[in-house]
């Protein structure tokens, strides 16, 4: 199995190019080579057609002067703009092999079927301007005939927004050697179309920062031993809300059974038993009535979820602090995080580094208000939210983060619109509960629950539903004991 794919903030991937320079290997070269790899994923992908090449001044502009000389090669009719004369020196190298015509930037697409945009790269700080931001509202009107070299320009590739109001959408983006901030996270995840990562042959850079994948978690997963019994797989409380609010703590138990944890017992308040009984199997109940008999109920448990469906109310709080103290490791979703609103420092006082956090953006904010707003991204806002707390972050969404206390991260890549249905996060927690109990530490629990979920989500596809994701999961645990 390959090591963990690393996602790279700017500064880093400058690092790694300065490093194979300094290693001998000339920044033209790498050009040729950057430029070779987007050439070669354009042809794989259209046929040859009038295509226009729009270069910038600096090294995404010599990429595009590379591209425009190969898709020259292939038969490809190329009309090259430039946003001015290169002002590097591989820049201009790389013009001067071109060799051909090069009319300044128009501002409209004319007559091109294919439009290859090498204007500016991920380092760009400063908003498009003139023709430039032209082509950028362009390119968000018919996004399918574009394809960017390295990143959609106008993009940050650290912020993952757009630096000013304009910045370019394509169907692909053609990176080199590791994914960026922008690559992987919303806004400008979306604007990039299809992403190919192109190997030209750089080093790699130590970082915390990893793409979500069996890769990363694989090899710590708790596949069960040939001598296992239903104890030591693992006992997993889920804990129910009241009488009319039970479904969303059913969903979470099954999702945990499924993913294999050997007991699994949904911990019900009286009113709630009968209603609970009539919908359950595999899963045992139980009842409570106190915080108290919560605690003492779940002492020998290993994972504890709480918080889907079980209401904004001082008796969840309670909850929360009771399970806090009888040393399972706890997911904490959705209600269980809201009622911590007027004080989160009470929460994060009781937790530690094995607890898992699964808010979504609304949660999250309710917990940790304004971080989302003042960090720099959603990967720098889970990481504090990490520290702050001392346990797992999961900040749900189109791009995913998970982040743990002591600064690594990683960025889901593989979720599906599917997932956006009433009680898929409370599959999500059960999930990430299971693994939990069986003894998977919280951090790769939190990263192969997120995963598994999604990858779930993608096999059923459109008309999926919450209570279809738990079945789904066993199709994909055995394609994943093919990769172990």
């Amino acid at each position: 199995m390959q090591a963990p794919r690393s996602i790279l903030t700017v500064a880093e991937m400058g690092a790694v190019d300065r490093a194979a320079i300094a290693d001998g290997t000339p920044g033209l070269t790498l050009m040729e080579r950057a430029g070779a790899a987007v050439a070669a994923a354009i042809r794989a992908r259209f046929a040859p057609c009038r295509t226009l090449v729009l270069a910038g001044p600096g090294n995404n502009g010599g990429d595009a002067y590379v591209v425009a000389r190969h898709l020259g090669e292939a038969g490809f009719d190329v009309r090259l703009e430039a946003l001015g004369p290169p002002r590097t020196d591989d820049a201009k190298a790389a013009a001067a092999a071109w060799g051909g015509a090069a009319q300044a930037v128009k501002g409209v697409f004319g007559d091109a079927e294919l439009v290859v945009v090498g204007l500016f790269g991920a380092g760009l700080d400063r908003p498009l301007t003139g023709e430039a931001a032209r082509l950028a509202r362009a390119s968000m009107r018919d996004p399918s005939r574009v394809v960017a070299i390295d990143l959609p320009s106008g993009l940050s590739g650290d912020t993952a927004r757009p630096v000013g109001d304009d910045a370019f959408c394509a169907a692909l983006t053609v990176t080199f050697q590791r994914r960026k901030l922008a690559h992987v996270l919303q806004p400008a995840r979306e604007r990039c179309g299809e992403v190919v990562v192109a190997d030209i042959g750089l080093g790699d850079v130590r970082t915390s920062l990893f793409e979500n994948a069996p890769e990363l978690w694989l090899p710590r997963f708790p596949w069960p031993k040939v001598i296992a019994h239903k104890h030591a797989r693992g006992r997993l409380i889920v804990v129910s809300g009241e009488a009319w609010r039970t479904g969303a703590a059913r969903l979470s138990a099954r999702a945990g059974l499924r993913i294999g944890a050997g007991l699994v017992t949904v911990l019900s308040p009286p009113d709630a038993l009968a209603v609970n009984a009539a919908h359950l199997e595999a899963v045992m109940l139980a009842p409570f009535e106190t915080d108290q008999e919560l605690g003492e109920a779940a002492e020998a448990a290993e994972a504890a979820v709480i918080g889907p469906a079980a209401g904004v109310n001082d008796e969840t709080l309670a909850n929360v602090l009771a399970l806090a103290r009888t040393g399972a490791a706890l997911v904490l979703d959705a209600d269980a995080l809201t009622v911590f609103r007027d004080d989160p420092d009470e929460l994060f006082s009781v937790l530690d580094r094995d607890d898992v956090l699964t808010p979504h953006p609304g949660e999250f904010e309710r917990v940790f208000p304004g971080l989302l707003r003042s960090a720099q991204n959603k990967v720098e806002a889970a990481r504090e939210a990490a520290r702050r707390a001392g346990a797992v972050v999961l900040i749900k969404g189109a791009d995913t983060v998970i982040a743990a206390p002591d600064g690594r991260a990683a960025v889901n890549l593989n979720g599906v619109p599917w997932l956006a249905t009433a009680g898929s996060g409370d599959v999500l927690a059960g999930f990430v509960g299971g693994l939990l109990a069986q003894g998977m530490e919280s951090f790769e629990a939190a990263c192969a629950a997120v995963w598994i979920h999604a990858a779930a989500g993608a096999a059923f596809g459109p008309g999926l539903i919450a209570e279809d994701l738990p079945g789904l999961a066993p199709k994909v645990l055995a394609d994943l004991t093919m990769l172990s």
